[in-house]
């Protein structure tokens, strides 16, 4: 397997979209940008640096969750978008990037209300995945992943609540970073759950993922440092329908191939060792743990999970529950079920939830120990098929936010990892590293990549 995502023949002859650029006035998106972008303008670099800047030269995409000073983030819902004014400042996120030296290109297509990990979005138009047509690019930030895949930009912004960054990157296969919880500035984007809310970003290459990192993070240095270990949670990979071995084995030979064999390299059991060493877990364990179509699952995982969505939810109706009952937005299908089941929840067990959040951090801390990587599939599988079966795709998710959760609720940093196609199909492998280690996992997976 090769890391080079555009292993599909029907890229190789492409001319590079990226250079494409739209100078002066907005203008809706078009079908020759695979619909990523809801707003094409060019937003020059500010640096006024005497050094070249560490990005020069690069494009970027910003998800419509960041404010642009002047423009109404739309935070992926025609009502939203009608009902709000102009931001009157940018978001930082973007203005460091932009005094780096890069050239933003637009503003990206999202799900509504930032409340899926499908990438459809029933009001702007679904983009479509460059490499697997058929299939969902994955969201919520949906349009910034495209926009890479699609080299229409060098890089993109998105954010990560639940899996945002790492499900759209996995789906179109491209490297996504979301970084420890807190670790880059959420100031001036529109929340969706504070608890977990990331800034996350998108690049076809480890280069160029470092160096937004090293923007992002406000990291001038990052030295590759040698992993301590490399703990394969092997329970996880039976959540994939994709062979374990095309994921585990590329990275286990890659860190051979780096670090000259030093690495320790085990398997562990992740779901018990998070059982035994999460009591309020309990609080979440229901019959639903074990299916009735008898498919693997991991029940200490999936109370994870019921525990990560139930603070999530709990949030977004604290954030817009106001919002929502005085204006009676219209939302698409899948999006409303779920923002009215947030609009219904009690604060009923979100201390349970919290107590969750203190007790992975420790246990997963205490795992990994000091430069140790945790190795876990990014999603089940390759993307679902678009508008698929809803019972299907509900498995699915119920698999993808079981592996989502490790990260989203330890609010420790992950990378997903292209790993080419299998089947015609993008596929990925993800490491996760305890908190605060976003430059050494960055560096590290800049290091694999020439090997897997």
């Amino acid at each position: 397997m090769s890391i080079d995502p555009f292993l599909n023949e029907k890229f190789r002859d492409e001319p590079e979209r990226r250079m494409y650029k739209l100078k002066g006035a907005a203008s809706m998106a078009t079908n020759n940008d695979f619909g990523a972008f809801i707003e094409k303008v060019t937003i020059s670099p500010t640096s006024t640096s005497s050094s070249p800047p560490s990005l020069q030269g690069l494009t970027f995409a910003i998800k419509d969750i960041f404010d642009v000073e002047g423009r109404v983030t739309g935070f992926g819902n025609p009502d939203w978008l009608r009902t709000h004014s102009a931001a009157t400042s940018t978001a930082p996120v973007v203005s460091s990037l932009l005094e780096a030296g890069a050239t933003a290109l637009g503003i990206t297509i999202m799900d509504e209300m930032a409340y899926s990990i499908n990438g459809e979005n029933a009001h702007y138009g679904t983009p479509r995945n460059p490499i697997a047509f058929d299939r969902v690019p994955g969201g919520s930030s949906s349009g910034s992943a495209v926009a890479v895949a699609a080299r229409l930009v060098d890089f993109s912004i998105g954010t990560d609540t639940g899996g945002s960054v790492r499900v759209p990157a996995s789906y179109c296969g491209i490297f996504g970073f979301r970084p420890s919880h807190g670790a880059v500035s959420t100031v001036g984007l529109t929340p969706m759950a504070q608890s977990f809310d990331t800034v996350g970003w998108f690049a076809r290459d480890t280069a160029t993922l470092k160096r937004v990192g090293c923007v992002l993070l406000q990291q001038h240095h990052l030295n590759p440092i040698e992993p301590s270990q490399l703990i394969i949670a092997d329970d996880c990979f039976k959540l994939c329908s994709v062979p374990h071995d095309l994921l585990v084995q590329p990275l286990v030979g890659s860190v051979e191939k780096s670090f000259g064999g030093n690495t320790v390299v085990k398997k562990v059991n992740l779901g018990e060792y998070i059982g035994q060493n999460v009591p309020s877990l309990k609080h979440f364990m229901t019959s639903d743990d074990v299916t009735t179509q008898q498919e693997f699952c991991i029940p200490s995982l999936m109370a994870l999970s019921s525990s990560m969505r139930l603070l999530q939810r709990h949030e977004f109706k604290i954030n817009h529950g106001a919002w929502i009952s005085s204006v009676k937005p219209e939302f698409g299908p899948g999006i409303s079920e779920r923002i009215e089941e947030a609009i219904r929840t009690s604060d009923e067990k979100i201390d349970h939830c919290r107590s969750v959040k203190s007790e992975l951090i420790t246990a997963l801390s205490t795992l990994l120990g000091e430069k140790g990587v945790l190795v876990i599939p990014t999603v089940p599988g390759p993307p679902p098929h678009l508008q698929a079966n809803v019972a299907a795709l509900e498995s699915f998710r119920s698999r993808a936010f079981s592996l989502l959760s490790i990260a989203g609720v330890s609010g420790f940093c992950q990378v997903s990892i292209p790993l080419g196609l299998h089947e015609n199909l993008p596929v990925s492998v993800s490491l996760v590293a305890k908190y605060g280690s976003d430059g050494f996992l960055l560096s590290l997976v800049d290091s694999l990549a020439a090997f897997i």
